[in-house]
């Protein structure tokens, strides 16, 4: 391909090409609702699907995998891993300056 064709080309590859924020097309707030709608033993249920998928999938041999499955392996990984945190609830943090202010506290009332 000649010089001055490739940059008239290569701008419109750019300007046509669309890039998508999540694979899936659900958000992290449709996902959380959708775990908290599901019953504690479809939760396990689920736990275990990912838990054997993500096993599977460390056991490939990667380097046998085009660049394409790769990149969708990846894309599954994220998936299973928003989906996973979904369904944990979270969790209570407490940051170090907040410990200290505890147990400064707990000293001056003991």
């Amino acid at each position: 391909m000649k010089r001055k064709h490739l940059l008239p080309a290569l701008a419109v590859l750019l300007c046509t090409s669309t890039f998508t924020a999540q694979a899936s097309g659900l958000s992290n707030r449709e996902m959380r609702e959708h775990a908290a709608a599901m019953s504690p033993t479809e939760k396990e249920a689920r736990a275990e699907e990912i838990k054997a998928r993500v096993e599977e999938i460390k056991h490939t041999d990667k380097y046998k995998l085009t660049t394409a499955e790769r990149k969708a392996m990846k894309e599954e990984m994220k998936m299973m891993r928003k989906e996973a945190k979904a369904m944990g609830g979270g969790g209570v943090y407490i940051s170090l300056a907040g410990i200290l202010i505890i147990v400064l506290l707990l000293i001056l009332i003991l």
